[in-house]
C-alpha cells in the first residue's frame, strides 16, 4: 500500500483539488483507492460520495478519527490523505510517521510562499524528512505563466531544499468538476489533455517514491 499526504501551511491554496485529482487518476488507471479527509470542513469526503456510480470510484475515510487507517476496505493499495488547513508539522506527526510521500501545495504569491517556509522549517527536523526516508515534493499552483509573478515564484521554489515536482497551471476547470464527482482525468478534450500534462511529473514522481520503499 502507498500512501501521499497532501499538506500546505494554510487554507485555500488547492490542497483538497490536488488530493481529489490525484484520487480520480489513479482510480481510473484501475487503481483501488481510499481518500481519507482529515479536513474538518470534509470537501474531499463530499467528492466522493459525489463520485459514486462513476468510473473510477473512491473510497472515503474519515481522517479525523485515530482509528481512520483500521477502517480500509480491503484492497487497496493507493491512499490519499487531505490533511487539515493550515496544520503545522507538529499536527502531522501521526501522518508523517506512516505515509511514504508527501506533497506541498504552494501558490505563487508572497504570503503564500512566506506560509510555506513556516510550514518547511520545522517540517525539515522530523526524522523521517532529515534522514530522507520521507520524501517531500513541492506542487506550484494555480500558475499563470506568462505572468511576472508566477516567472518569480518559480524562480524562488527551485532554490528551495526540497524538490520542485510539478507546476500547476490556472483552471476553472477543477471547481467546476469537483462539484460533480468528477476530475480532470474522467475527460479527454483538448484543453483538458492540455492541463492533464500538467500531473505528469507528480504522477512520475510519486511512483518513484513508491518504488524507493
Amino acid at each position: 500500500m502507498f500512501r501521499v499526504l497532501i499538506a500546505c501551511a494554510k487554507g485555500g491554496v488547492g490542497k483538497t483539488t490536488i488530493s481529489t485529482t490525484l484520487a480520480g487518476a489513479w482510480a481510473l488507471e484501475g487503481r483501488a483507492v481510499a481518500l481519507a479527509d482529515a479536513d474538518p470542513q470534509g470537501s474531499a469526503r463530499i467528492w466522493c460520495e459525489r463520485r459514486a456510480g462513476f468510473p473510477g470510484e473512491v473510497a472515503a475515510l474519515d481522517g479525523t478519527r485515530r482509528d481512520w487507517a483500521r477502517r480500509l476496505p480491503e484492497g487497496v493499495d493507493r491512499v490519499v490523505i487531505d490533511a487539515p488547513a493550515g496544520a503545522m508539522a507538529r499536527d502531522l506527526s501521526r501522518f508523517l510517521d506512516e505515509v511514504d510521500a508527501l506533497v506541498v501545495p504552494v501558490l505563487p504569491s508572497v504570503l503564500d510562499m512566506e506560509a510555506t517556509v513556516r510550514f518547511l522549517n520545522p517540517l525539515a527536523e522530523h526524522p523521517r524528512v532529515a534522514s530522507g526516508a520521507l520524501p517531500v515534493g513541492l506542487v506550484a499552483n494555480r500558475l499563470r505563466p506568462w505572468t511576472q509573478a508566477s516567472q518569480q515564484a518559480l524562480s524562488q521554489l527551485g532554490a528551495w531544499p526540497c524538490e520542485l515536482v510539478a507546476q500547476l497551471r490556472e483552471t476553472q476547470a477543477y471547481a467546476l468538476l469537483a462539484g460533480l464527482g468528477r476530475c480532470l482525468f474522467d475527460y479527454q478534450s483538448q484543453n483538458v489533455r492540455e492541463h492533464q500534462q500538467d500531473w505528469v511529473p507528480l504522477l512520475r514522481w510519486l511512483e518513484r517514491a513508491r518504488r524507493r520503499r
